[in-house]
């Protein structure tokens, strides 16, 4: 999979950007995502997450990860033909502040956050929810599942 890892915060350091390639490659793998795929990450503050937040979710309120699906074929939207093309799954975005928040609320690494908002932006790329409670446990025990397989345990630290 083609990975195109965008640090606009400067606060991530060459080890963390790394971890989180090769985290996605896993899941990737582990999901069965074709290789010649392509998705991007762009990790931000809260400032630039709450604006995207408010402009596509109507919620004016900063999150940990939005991710846009480019497969999703939406109303009204003409689908785009070509086997030629690689397959574009989208776009994850991720707050760096929420992330390190979030690590200290859990008691675990900010690596294993990183890791954990990563793996749950591409499982909604392919097609995961947590709408239901349903969705849900299946959802978080395919990310728990995939991190702890790849070595990032809960209370990493």
């Amino acid at each position: 999979m083609n990975i195109d890892l965008v640090d606009e915060t400067n606060h991530l350091s060459i080890e963390q950007l790394n971890l989180v390639n090769d985290v996605l490659h896993f899941a990737a793998d582990q999901q069965s995502v074709e290789s010649d795929a392509e998705i991007s990450v762009t990790f931000v503050l809260d400032e630039d997450i709450k604006a995207i937040n408010r402009d596509y979710r109507g919620k004016d309120d900063p999150t940990d990860v939005i991710s846009f699906a480019l497969e999703e074929q939406g109303e009204g939207e003409l689908e785009v033909i070509g086997e030629e093309l690689p397959l574009h799954l989208g776009d994850i975005v991720i707050s760096v502040d929420r992330a390190f928040e979030q690590a200290k609320e859990f008691g675990h690494s900010d690596n294993r956050e990183l890791a954990f908002l990563a793996v749950h932006g591409l499982l909604h790329l392919l097609g995961y929810d947590h709408e239901t409670e349903d969705d849900e446990k299946v959802m978080f025990e395919k990310q728990e599942n995939i991190l702890q397989k790849f070595g990032l345990t809960r209370n990493e630290k």
